[in-house]
């Protein structure tokens, strides 16, 4: 390994040729030879490994102020060159590596930087930004549609402005930590602004939304998953910082639209939570009124408020997978949308691929249309559209799921129903199912859950008669242990 040497340079001129002195000026040594303390600054230089051609070369840096600091460097460019001993293409990186930054005038990498960018056998050049690697991640994305215009967007608004500038491999917990945290802020000043009693000040912000929690869950997932790819294609080695980051899930739990809440609302018009869902009575009266008023649709919200799909895999049932004499049906396909795009594909996931069993209520509801679908198909004719669906409007044509939102949003209001939205309806049958007592691994398998971590964390204990049955329960164990009076 090469010592190298620290001596000082100056910028004066020769007096007749105007060319630059050097360390051959004579006011950088006091009479004794020693370096001056008043003329002149500190440099270092060392002899680096050979260029990939075979010349030699020398790394120089001067204009240091102090002999201390040239020292460090020189130890600095010393410590990454005997990163790679024994290693002849690897020194010769690091020495292209160092010579680069030099002459841009930038510091030397850090030891560890290197080291790290050595165990995964990756370039040693500059490392691409956060914002320039998510730039080219999102265009070789292997995700569905909707997805990949998710991720656009959160890496648009949110992860470029905040962490954009960042080296990808400099990216640290505490980065994303203060971005959450710039968000946060943000949410308080857009809440501000809205409250203001300046007209201006409230214009500023009209249309503008607070990031909400589950937006928040969404930056931290796309941009964990941008890292995860970048790991396992190895631009990047060590651990995934967002993986590290805890973000509030903040999920929030149904709440049962029980008499006292139902003339609250009706007195106030306020509604308790963003996810409500009706008691049983309740989607009785509804689906009542759904059958007179809006027949075409009452069958689909039927399945939807017993058995609980989605909107999507409702819509996109297929006429196939529905066995009504075996009283099953197969939900393995779907109508989802992208933008207003109507696209049909399968389930989100593994487990959105499930069978459902129908009870004897759902069976008739079913077979009476699927008699009324028959009818429709005949008085058509051969105008009839062939797209294999189980649901579909009086012309054969499928359902847009947006539609079939704003047909049951309609048909709530002008009914005075509490309001709730299509996706409750799902909540409900979950709910139902809990309270009549189905078993939570049932449930889960039912809704098409992965896990019955999230079915149980959203629905249980959310009806009165579950808490009441619980306290029951417990003020009953203890009174067996109560000794008995005479």
């Amino acid at each position: 390994m090469p010592d190298g040497s620290i001596f000082k340079r100056c910028g004066c001129r020769h007096p007749d040729t105007g060319r630059p002195l050097g360390n051959d000026c004579p006011k950088l040594r006091r009479p004794n030879k020693a370096w001056s303390f008043e003329h002149g600054h500190w440099a270092y230089q060392v002899e680096l490994p050979a260029t990939s051609d075979g010349r030699r070369r020398q790394l120089r840096r001067s204009g240091l102020s102090t002999r201390r600091d040239a020292a460090a460097e020189l130890d600095h460019a010393r410590a990454l060159l005997a990163l790679a001993v024994g290693d002849r293409r690897r020194r010769t990186e690091i020495a292209d590596l160092l010579q680069t930054c030099v002459r841009a005038g930038r510091p030397l990498p850090e030891v560890d930087r290197i080291r790290q960018r050595l165990r995964g056998d990756g370039s040693l050049a500059d490392m691409v930004t956060v914002g320039e690697y998510l730039t080219e991640w999102l265009t070789h994305l292997t995700v569905d549609d909707n997805t990949a215009v998710g991720y656009e967007s959160l890496t648009r608004v949110h992860l470029i402005p905040h962490l954009g500038e960042i080296p990808l491999d400099r990216l640290r917990t505490g980065h994303i930590k203060t971005m959450f945290a710039a968000i946060e802020r943000r949410n308080q000043d857009i809440l501000a602004a809205k409250a203001s009693a300046d007209p201006d000040v409230r214009a500023s912000v009209v249309g503008v939304r607070p990031t909400g929690a589950s937006t928040r869950q969404r930056i931290r997932a796309c941009l964990r998953k941008a890292i995860n790819d970048a790991l396992a294609e190895e631009v990047i080695v060590g651990s995934n910082p967002a993986a590290l980051v805890k973000v509030p899930a903040d999920r929030p739990v149904p709440i049962v639209w029980e008499a006292e809440r139902v003339q609250r609302w009706k007195t106030t018009g306020k509604v308790p939570g963003p996810v409500m869902v009706w008691t049983d009575e309740q989607i009785v009266a509804f689906l009542d009124h759904a059958r007179e008023h809006t027949p075409d649709l009452y069958p689909m919200w039927h399945l939807m408020a017993y058995r609980g799909p989605r909107r999507g895999e409702a819509c996109g049932l297929l006429d196939a997978e529905v066995r009504l004499d075996k009283r099953e049906m197969t939900i393995n396909h779907q109508i989802a949308t992208h933008g207003y795009t109507a696209v049909r594909k399968k389930p989100k996931s593994r487990a959105g691929n499930r069978d459902l069993a129908l009870d004897a209520e759902t069976v008739r509801v079913l077979a009476a249309y699927r008699a009324r679908r028959a009818q429709w198909r005949l008085a058509a004719g051969e105008a009839w559209p062939d797209t294999g669906l189980f649901f579909v409007r009086p012309d054969g044509r499928p359902w847009h799921p947006s539609g079939v939102t704003q047909r049951f949003r309609r048909l709530v209001r002008q009914a005075g129903f509490p309001p709730i939205r299509l996706h409750d309806l799902r909540h409900s049958a979950a709910t139902i199912a809990l309270d009549a007592g189905v078993d939570i691994k049932v449930v889960s398998e039912q809704l098409g859950h992965s896990t019955t971590t999230l079915t149980r964390d959203t629905y249980q204990s959310v009806t009165r008669k579950m808490r009441h049955d619980a306290a029951d329960a417990v003020a009953e164990k203890i009174q067996q242990n109560r000794p008995r009076t005479a």
